[in-house]
């Protein structure tokens, strides 16, 4: 036996069994459980529970092999990474320190220069991951509680860092003993196994996901397969011992999608405003450019949103609906993300580089900065956030100013900007109604409170309006006189923009626009006969 391991094992006695830290929720609050769905039974080792299916999104079951039964009452051993949680923690760890000590990522590669158990002791000494928050596998972990419940011992055996693997056990109390990595030794595979053997023998079941864990199930009793891959399962089958398999919900094209935030896109709309401000829709070159700076804007916007969700994984993880984002769920594993966001980035600036001017890639690098700051730190500072909100928006205006090389004019990004505060403002009071509702006082990475939604609501309205005032002072100036034949009748377009402002408000306060008011209006049949409306006042004044 590797004598590191050797001594790993040693020390690898932990927690009592049903152990909880204090103030911890007992085990049946655990967190995760963002998939709404029901159980199915799947065969397997004696006493198995059914495992977990979710509607719409989960693969069938997995076909387990049969085999003869074997002798109650064996301890059970489960990872933690990829198997009891749909999230790997040391990425988790990294996420973390890049949002609260950026600087320090600098470090990583040095950390790592000395070895992965390294790296986990490194990064766990300053950040661990919140374990009432994380992903859990709700199928595995139901079946967990019910042999815990039976009396049948659990024992957690992790690459882990020790600190990490010990916050699991004493939130969810199941574990009577926990065996994780420490002292230069990154417990997996082979080194894994020489812990276990050395304090249960070969009488044990494991649960696990990758192939690594190939090398336990091939000297343990019996395999549990948690969302492992097709060649994982069949090797795990070839084996000769009973397998349990539980699958649980798959990626999908519609997960990328949301991943990616397609349907934010939208937004990116705006750069074809100045082209019909311009009067000048009918130019196909200029169409194409804008076109080029919708896809290279929605690239990066993309990027940013992807970025934003590894940043904020634990506050989404608390949100009603936010715990649902693919990486928060752990639908998409966060290795992909930190893959695509670059991806993402070098694509849509590559359009911009490739095709469009030199002032609209520095507009494009401004608002990504921003968009990052944003990520970072602006948008836990009330009031600034709402700000930066409305003025990227306001700054898609002018991307596609600069992008077909037309002239913007003033009244529009003054209009552009109040419309835009009291849509910014509109999302946050929706939010902070949503904390009111759910009888909390502070938001979480935010910095507004549930009393602040009054005065919220009040910001917004004055906002909105005063984005119709600009509209009127515009339309009394001499410059509409020399774009329409019959400037008199936009005054038709105060009204209507009345009338959507107030609605907008209205339902909000009513609980009804929960998401991004922008894409609220793509939903919504009535903000669509007011675009109408207000296309055809535009028409009759042209």
């Amino acid at each position: 036996m590797d004598p590191r391991a050797a001594a790993l094992a040693a020390r690898g006695g932990g927690l009592p069994g049903g152990a909880r830290a204090p103030g911890a929720p007992p085990a049946a609050a655990v967190a995760g459980g963002c998939f709404p769905g029901r159980q199915t039974g799947v065969a397997g080792l004696p006493g198995a529970a059914p495992s977990y299916r979710v509607h719409r999104t989960v693969n069938p079951p997995s076909e387990t092999l049969a085999a003869a039964p074997l002798p109650p009452g064996l301890p059970l051993v489960v990872d933690l990474d990829g198997t009891l949680t749909r999230t790997d923690t040391l990425h988790e760890s990294l996420l973390l320190l890049l949002k609260q000590h950026p600087l320090l990522v600098l470090l990583v590669p040095l950390w790592l220069l000395k070895g992965k158990a390294h790296l986990k002791a490194e990064l766990a000494r300053r950040v661990v991951p919140d374990a009432a928050h994380l992903p859990y596998d709700e199928g595995l972990l139901a079946y967990l509680r019910a042999e815990h419940a039976r009396g049948r011992r659990l024992v957690l055996a992790t690459a882990a860092d020790r600190r990490v693997a010990d916050a699991v056990a004493q939130h969810l109390g199941l574990f009577e003993r926990v065996h994780a990595s420490e002292g230069g030794v990154n417990l997996r595979g082979a080194r894994k196994l020489a812990s276990l053997r050395s304090s249960l023998g070969a009488d044990f079941h494991y649960a696990g996901n990758e192939r690594d864990d190939l090398a336990v199930w091939r000297e343990c009793a019996g395999s549990v397969v948690v969302n492992a891959p097709g060649g994982v399962v069949r090797a795990a089958q070839a084996l000769g011992r009973p397998v349990q398999v539980f699958q649980g919900p798959r990626a999908r094209a519609r997960t990328w999608l949301k991943a990616v935030r397609v349907h934010q896109w939208a937004k990116n709309l705006l750069l074809f405003v100045p082209l019909l401000a311009a009067h000048r829709v009918r130019e196909p070159a200029l169409l194409v450019h804008a076109a080029l700076a919708f896809a290279s804007f929605s690239l990066c916007a993309s990027s940013v949103y992807v970025l934003n969700d590894l940043l904020d994984l634990e506050a989404d993880r608390q949100h009603p609906s936010k715990c649902r984002r693919p990486f928060a769920c752990g639908l998409l594993p966060l290795k992909v993300g930190l893959v695509l966001a670059p991806l993402l980035l070098v694509a849509g600036f590559g359009i911009a580089l490739a095709w469009l001017p030199r002032e609209f890639v520095l507009l494009l690098c401004a608002y990504y900065a921003v968009t990052l700051a944003y990520s970072f730190y602006l948008k836990q500072v009330m009031v600034l956030d709402v700000l930066v909100l409305a003025g990227l928006y306001t700054v898609r205006i002018l991307g596609g100013a600069l992008a077909v090389g037309v002239r913007t004019s003033s009244w529009l990004f003054s209009f552009s900007m109040f419309l835009f505060l009291s849509l910014a403002l509109v999302k946050r009071l929706s939010e902070v109604r949503r904390l009111r509702m759910s009888k909390q006082e502070v938001a979480h990475g935010r910095g507004y409170f549930a009393g602040d939604l009054e005065q919220l609501g009040q910001l917004g309205t004055s906002s909105g309006y005063l984005a119709v005032l600009v509209l009127a002072l515009y339309i009394s100036s001499e410059e509409v006189r020399r774009l329409y034949d019959h400037p008199e009748r936009l005054w038709l377009l105060c009204p209507v923009m009345l009338y959507w402002v107030s609605r907008v408000w209205l339902l909000a306060h009513r609980g009804e626009v929960n998401e991004d008011p922008l894409v609220f209006a793509l939903r919504d049949k009535v903000s669509y006969a007011v675009g109408l409306a207000a296309t055809l006042v535009i028409l009759l004044a042209a």
